[in-house]
């Protein structure tokens, strides 16, 4: 029912999709000022006493609204020993309430502490010098008694069920390196239905059948991860070009964390970073303020305030020089590399995302031209900033699949071979043009509905403090020139600054060294 992902639009390479969302808006540079001031005029803001922010766009378009629930939490809060957090607490938030999807819960809860309790046991055990393998399955017994008498009171699903009944669409959520969200659209009539549903499911959170989505979750990093070629290199590229600041962890997780966090740990998380203080609430549609307001108060109102969690305050340190590793596969060979970056609220991160535009971005951009259309020496190429995360300082990442027969080395070569040409000066305002007007044109469709109105507008505000940040980048990209682009390849596109690394094909002869 949910899903889970890196970042956040889809870019498809060999098979995995990587995600990316880069903030724009309007048709053109003449059209701005209006259309910021048309939304303007129907953007209502307001913050409830216990710090919970809500935005309210009015949409006539249809008798329906878009909701979404922005927590400003991910895999970079997580601490070491419990990564992957984030994303359980994601699905549990799925499993309904203290009154949604159970028939009795004060006594399921009691089991659910028992069945906690059992877990910890088999864990210590499990994990201890020698652990006693007849103890383990006795206590692994009990524990699994436990939990399928815990499974009496479930009433499966019926948080979605509700909403689907009536009427609800789009109903998930996705985790990544940053954020956590949690979306779906309803008729506008059932709006209050929302609201209750919402507040319930975040004032009263249960960790019901948390065992069983924890091995959910494992079995989607084995198929995200363990099983793709691609998630693999992921994991590794990131883990390499990091050596302390958070980014280094998968937003799934550490499959060794995966099996260790309890229900302790994950009510730790939520009540550290579940707080008004942390959460946008984004609504689009044919709505009425005024009512949003009276609903937001009467459902939202008693949530305990709560300072802000603490930001992040590890600082990676300056790399000492390019880093680069090799995984052996049986399968399609694979380039990536990754630069280090900025944060996305630094005065050099819309120069670096033209630049991603110029190098990637369509067919006609440099890269894909040469190395796909003129060349064909690829079979896809592309690049994007801000990965895993762009809050913090991410990665510019470039990946690229080769045609049969043509070596990376070839490929790696080319990347570098156009950088080079753009910090020397070979660069033209018409190229930066092309990807302003394709950023304009992005930027209508992410907002052309309800849904991505509402999480667009969240995330802005959420990350850059106010939604009128998707407005006000394009102004900034408006004054990047070609000497901008020059010098942001002078100086974060260098040697030392670089992670490489590649899947090569598996050669039998030295498999086994």
């Amino acid at each position: 029912m949910t899903h889970s992902s890196f970042l956040s639009v889809k870019l498809k390479a060999a098979g995995l999709m990587l995600s990316v969302f880069f903030f724009a808006v309007s048709f053109a540079p003449t059209l701005h000022a209006q259309s910021i001031e048309n939304i303007e005029q129907n953007v209502t803001e307001f913050t409830l006493d216990n710090g919970l922010h809500f935005i309210i766009i009015e949409r006539d378009v249809a008798p329906v609204a878009s909701f979404v629930t922005h927590v400003g939490v991910g895999s970079v809060n997580e601490q070491i020993g419990q990564t992957g957090l984030s994303h359980v607490f994601e699905h549990m938030a799925f499993k309904g309430s203290t009154t949604i999807g159970t028939t009795n819960w004060e006594e399921e809860k009691v089991i659910i502490d028992q069945m906690d309790d059992a877990y910890l046991a088999w864990l210590k055990e499990s994990r201890s010098s020698s652990p006693d393998e007849e103890k383990l399955s006795e206590l692994w017994d009990r524990f699994e008694k436990l939990q399928e008498k815990a499974g009496e009171f479930v009433v499966n699903n019926e948080f979605s069920q509700i909403v689907e009944r009536e009427g609800a669409s789009g109903l998930n959520a996705f985790v990544s390196a940053d954020e956590t969200a949690f979306f779906y659209s309803l008729p506008e009539n059932k709006a209050e239905l929302w609201f209750a549903l919402e507040a319930d499911r975040f004032m009263n959170p249960v960790m019901r059948e948390y065992y069983i989505e924890k091995d959910v979750i494992m079995e989607e990093r084995r198929d995200r991860v363990d099983n793709s070629p691609f998630g693999r290199l992921i994991e590794e590229l990131i883990s390499t070009a990091y050596s302390a600041f958070p980014y280094k962890h998968h937003p799934i997780g550490w499959p060794s964390d995966i099996e260790a966090v309890t229900i302790q740990d994950a009510l730790d998380f939520y009540e550290k970073h579940y707080v008004p203080a942390n959460m946008t609430i984004s609504i689009a549609g044919d709505v009425d303020p005024d009512r949003m307001k009276t609903y937001a108060e009467r459902y939202f109102g008693d949530m305990p305030s709560a300072e802000s969690p603490p930001k992040v305050m590890t600082i990676e340190p300056e790399q000492r020089g390019e880093r680069r590793f090799v995984m052996e596969e049986d399968g399609q060979p694979v380039l990536m590399i990754g630069y280090h970056s900025v944060d996305m609220n630094h005065p050099d991160a819309v120069a670096i995302d033209l630049l991603s535009g110029v190098l990637f971005e369509g067919r006609t951009s440099r890269l894909y031209r040469r190395m796909v259309t003129e060349e064909q020496k690829a079979l896809q190429i592309g690049g994007l900033n801000g990965f895993p995360g762009s809050l913090y300082p991410g990665l510019f990442l470039i990946y690229a699949v080769p045609n049969q027969g043509v070596e990376l080395a070839e490929i790696e070569e080319a990347v570098y071979e156009e950088l080079d040409r753009i910090r020397e000066g070979d660069i033209s305002e018409r190229e930066i043009e092309r990807v302003r007007t394709n950023a304009r044109a992005s930027a209508i469709r992410g907002l052309a509905s309800n849904q991505g109105m509402a999480l667009n507008f969240a995330q802005a505000h959420a990350k850059r403090g106010t939604w009128q940040s998707i407005f006000t980048d394009l102004d900034e990209m408006e004054k990047v020139t070609p000497e901008d682009l020059q010098r942001v390849v002078d100086t974060y596109f260098v040697k030392q600054m670089r992670t490489v690394g590649t899947i090569q094909t598996r050669d039998s002869e030295t498999a086994s060294r």
